[in-house]
């Protein structure tokens, strides 16, 4: 279901220029707006030639859904399939238009002690998984993390943490690209892995990279936003180990924690 985060109505479509290539790989691989998406590659051929060039795999799959595109299509139908495919990704428009939209949002105001009486940060490496806008990350950092890795895909959230970083003055605070299935750090290198409403694509790529990351007797934290409707990541995490409870988000319900000890002789 498209959030609402931002009102899209005067958003320019060529926002999508900004997408990265996690980004695009998503929207390839989703029929939700494909018929909306193609109108878009249609009528905008500089963005269709930006997607290709990013993912030159799904090269294929562009130019297909653009060939079975319609020509004779008002301007009146290219902006309200624009304005369709904006809304659909609503949440990456916010990221790449204002991210402090993100910042005021009912249910990023959950109390700090749902994460910090989970695990404890004090004098811990802490590597934080698609941070965002930093809600977990800088919640370490106040807790006395002896230093914390925001890893963030975006890079207009990357600036924005470096940003955040910088007005708070914090010298123990490194914003580093990359993605929960792909984590570029070497084996055992955290004492503390979280990550708030990332989990839960690539279910089995993206723990066995957080259980690697994680140095024997370390935590993983993760809190996937899950309510009790999606039972493959829950059975997933349990099977696992993950210890597990309810908590509720403002603005949205109860939702899921998971918390998993590592000892590397489990599994």
């Amino acid at each position: 279901m498209p959030l609402n985060w931002i009102d899209v109505t005067n958003i320019d479509i060529k926002t999508l220029l900004l997408l990265e290539k996690h980004n695009i790989k998503h929207l390839a691989r989703n029929s939700s707006c494909q018929q909306s998406m193609a109108i878009v590659l249609k009528a905008n051929p500089e963005i269709l030639w930006y997607f290709k060039t990013l993912l030159p795999d799904s090269t294929e799959i562009f130019e297909r859904v653009v060939k079975e595109t319609s020509e004779n299509l008002s301007r009146e139908e290219i902006r309200k399939a624009e304005l369709e495919v904006l809304k659909n990704v609503n949440d990456w428009i916010v990221y790449i238009v204002d991210p402090s939209v993100y910042d005021s949002l009912e249910f990023t105001k959950w109390d700090d002690k749902l994460l910090t009486d989970l695990v404890h940060f004090s004098g811990k490496r802490v590597v934080d998984l698609g941070a965002g806008t930093g809600r977990l990350s800088f919640v370490a950092v106040n807790e006395k993390a002896r230093v914390v890795y925001a890893v963030e895909p975006m890079r207009t959230l990357r600036e924005y943490l470096k940003k955040g970083a910088k007005v708070k003055g914090l010298g123990n605070f490194y914003v580093v690209d990359g993605l929960i299935e792909e984590i570029p750090f070497e084996k055992d290198f955290a004492d503390v892995v979280i990550s708030g409403h990332v989990f839960g694509d690539f279910i089995e790529d993206e723990f066995c990279e957080m259980y690697r990351v994680t140095g024997n007797g370390g935590d993983i934290v993760l809190f996937p936003g899950n309510s009790d409707s999606d039972n493959e990541i829950h059975e997933f995490l349990l099977t696992r180990g993950f210890r597990w409870g309810r908590f509720k988000e403002p603005g949205v319900g109860y939702v899921r924690w998971y918390h998993l000890e590592v000892h590397k002789d489990s599994f």
